[in-house]
């Protein structure tokens, strides 16, 4: 089995690893560089993996995982070059798959030796508990094979989506700081339960479990609606949730009079702006080869 290096034992890292682990890879084809100490002797202890040095955690992996902020990809990027280089030609092919935001495909190529297979990988925090979702962009030499192998990597925290690279920014600002947006959500609908007299508690029970309940709803319908085998993927026009939204509200009923409310104060277009705002600051933060 494939040997995986993962770099970095961040958050994003941990899940991967402890992913992998639940989807039932070995120990021994996993190895993990961290350069803190305390972090690299708690991952060693709650996994029983090895963490040792970036030179050393690359040497026969198949597959490499940066998964380090994008302020220390520049150190990072020189070690790994100075191992690959090192290794020489007789080694085994390796795929780099970097999660470092805002890094391109194009700087690492730019880094590594010639014509070295990268993929940008963007999940999301939602991994940590394995039911992230996860963005795949190649460069430009990945083969398909190589593509897939790094998707069966990411299946181990949730569900993977192949995407332009270009595209990325609006993953970023849709899928990786949604999160954040969810959680304003509730934030926002516990105090409106509390103010309507409802105790913390009970109204943050209610707003989890509805929003849980909703999604799995959401997730259902879609895979119903999903195309047919051999159908056109673009041949339906995707209002799954619309439909759902028009299913639980009543004419002159409640939801109707909270919805009227939500779109007065311009639900839609805040929304669309905090997640353009997200884009625009993702395309700020870039790293690219240039």
């Amino acid at each position: 089995m494939a040997r995986i290096a993962i770099i970095g034992g961040g958050s994003i890292g941990e899940a991967l690893l402890s992913g992998l682990l639940r989807a039932g890879r070995r120990v021994k084809d996993l190895v993990v560089a961290e350069r803190i100490p305390e972090r690299a002797k708690y991952l060693a202890s709650t996994y029983a993996v090895l963490v040792t040095s970036v030179s050393d955690a690359i040497e026969n992996a198949t597959f490499v995982v940066v998964a380090v902020k994008p302020a220390d990809v520049e150190t990072v990027v020189g070690d790994l070059a100075a191992a690959a280089a090192a290794a020489g030609s007789d080694s085994v092919e390796q795929v780099f798959v970097t999660v470092a935001a805002g890094v391109s495909t194009s700087y690492f190529e730019s880094k590594l030796p010639a014509g070295t297979p990268v993929v940008r990988a963007m999940p999301n925090a939602a991994a940590l508990v394995g039911a992230g979702v996860t963005a795949l962009a190649k460069g430009r030499f990945v083969t398909p094979q190589q593509l897939d192998e790094v998707s069966s990597l990411f299946d181990a925290v949730g569900v993977v989506l192949n995407v332009p690279e270009q595209q990325l920014d609006a993953v970023t600002a849709l899928s990786g700081s949604g999160p954040a947006y969810f959680f304003l959500l509730v934030e926002a609908l516990v105090d409106a339960g509390v103010a309507v007299g409802l105790s913390r508690q009970v109204a943050t029970e209610l707003t989890a479990q509805t929003l849980a309940g909703s999604t799995a709803m959401l997730l259902e319908r879609m895979e119903q609606e999903r195309p047919a085998a051999g159908e056109p993927a673009g041949l339906r026009v995707d209002t799954t949730a619309l439909q759902l939204r028009a299913s639980v509200t009543s004419p002159g009923g409640t939801t109707a009079a909270a919805l009227r409310e939500l779109e007065k104060g311009g639900f839609r277009g805040i929304v669309d702006a905090a997640v353009q705002a997200a884009k625009s600051r993702s395309e700020q933060l870039r790293i690219t080869s240039e």
